[in-house]
């Protein structure tokens, strides 16, 4: 067996000015990519971050205060958001713990109705380092969602954007055609797997609710700041050539009472301006695999 690639094997470096521009239809300038994280915390492990320190730095479980503030965003903060993107008409991306649709099946089918595309974010929430048998793991959370909606996702997400050495190679052998996981660039781009090729879409850390609220503690009007001045660049930069911005966004953060208007904000200021395409993770992957040819 031949040693796993890295990253710098999967594709040659690219600088953004070298290439030839990607054109949007209808003079199109920028794509605004909405992803809403939906995960199962499982009671019995340490669970995926925190909003409460343990007591002395003791970590105990089970974890009741971290799962519950979880399970806030599943029973009120996503109906916050199934009301915003209605009224918007904007049908985001679901990156979704396949067993969201088991444990938590009325969350599941709302979105199915609303017409959200499911993207695979493994089974439950935790680190792909952790999985052993990775392409078992893989098919299931996609047998899963299949069964449950009725297509099968040809986009994924690694839990906390985790992959190993091998993880593309798995992905692509499973069907997956696109990935989040590489938050290098400002348009898709190819990566190249011993089974095939990848497109990776520029997935955010920057315009992510986890990093920006949870893990840098910003106030919460400060998520509306950053997404404004995050689209007025790429939204100029888009005069030239058309870029991709991701807002990505879990219901037990953004959800909250005293976060949701500035999301709703965002998207007000947003959809004031021309050339503004909302499109989900397939409607992305389609429009550059038509122009690129990376899958026939």
């Amino acid at each position: 067996m031949s040693e796993p690639m890295i990253p710098s094997q999967r594709q040659n470096y690219s600088a953004i000015v070298d290439r030839p521009p990607l054109r949007l239809p209808d003079n199109g300038r920028i794509i605004v990519w909405t992803i809403v994280n939906l995960e199962v915390w499982d009671i019995n492990r340490p669970m995926a971050r925190m909003i409460l320190s343990p007591p002395m730095g003791q970590p105990l479980l089970p974890d009741v205060p971290n799962w519950t503030w979880h399970e806030y965003g599943m029973r009120v903060g996503v109906w916050r958001f199934f009301d915003l993107f209605a009224r918007l008409g904007i049908k985001p991306t679901l990156s979704i713990n396949a067993r969201v649709v088991e444990d938590y099946p009325r969350v599941g089918q709302q979105a199915n109705n609303a017409g959200w595309e499911f993207m695979g974010h493994a089974y439950d929430q935790g680190p792909i380092h952790k999985i052993e048998d990775q392409p078992a793991m893989i098919k299931r959370s996609l047998d899963v969602i299949d069964a449950f909606t009725g297509t099968r996702p040809i986009g994924w997400l690694g839990p906390g954007l985790t992959q190993t050495f091998d993880t593309p190679e798995n992905l692509a052998a499973a069907g997956i055609k696109y990935i989040g996981d590489w938050v290098y660039d400002d348009e898709p781009t190819r990566i190249e797997t011993a089974k095939g090729p990848l497109v990776t879409l520029p997935y955010t850390v920057e315009l992510n609710d986890i990093p920006t609220m949870i893990l840098q503690h910003h106030e919460s009007g400060y998520w509306q700041q950053r997404c404004i001045d995050y689209f007025d660049r790429l939204y100029a930069e888009g005069a030239t050539r058309p870029r991709v911005m991701a807002i990505a966004i879990h219901p037990y953060i953004t959800g909250q009472p005293h976060r949701i208007k500035y999301l709703e904000a965002v998207y007000d200021y947003i959809n004031r301006f021309e050339g503004v395409v909302h499109w989900n993770g397939v409607e992305i992957y389609d429009w550059y695999n038509r122009i690129m040819k990376v899958h026939p």
